[in-house]
């Protein structure tokens, strides 16, 4: 549970801009695997045309690619909190 929000209801300003950030990090997100690809490509072509033995590309592919995986997982993964947690949570304040 988020530890921004207390037990309050939320207002309709409040949930409406809930709503408006997730939606922009839903658009958002294309656009950002799209750069990390374009991106990526162009230093394996760096790689590939210098020759360099060995592939470096896989650190900023790998460390950005955390970056990403995040950014998939706050748009995508994370649901709302059930009632339940939201209930075993606010039992578990009580205590």
């Amino acid at each position: 549970m988020d530890d921004d929000h207390d037990s309050r209801p939320e207002t309709g300003d409040e949930l409406r801009t809930r709503a408006v950030q997730r939606l922009r990090a839903r658009r958002d997100f294309p656009g950002h695997v799209a750069i990390y690809l374009a991106v990526n490509l162009f230093l394996i072509g760096i790689w590939w045309f210098t020759g360099a033995g060995f592939f470096w590309p896989v650190f900023p592919i790998f460390a950005w690619g955390i970056g990403v995986a995040g950014h998939a997982w706050d748009v995508y993964g994370r649901g709302e909190p059930t009632e339940e947690q939201i209930r075993r949570e606010m039992d578990r304040l009580r205590k």
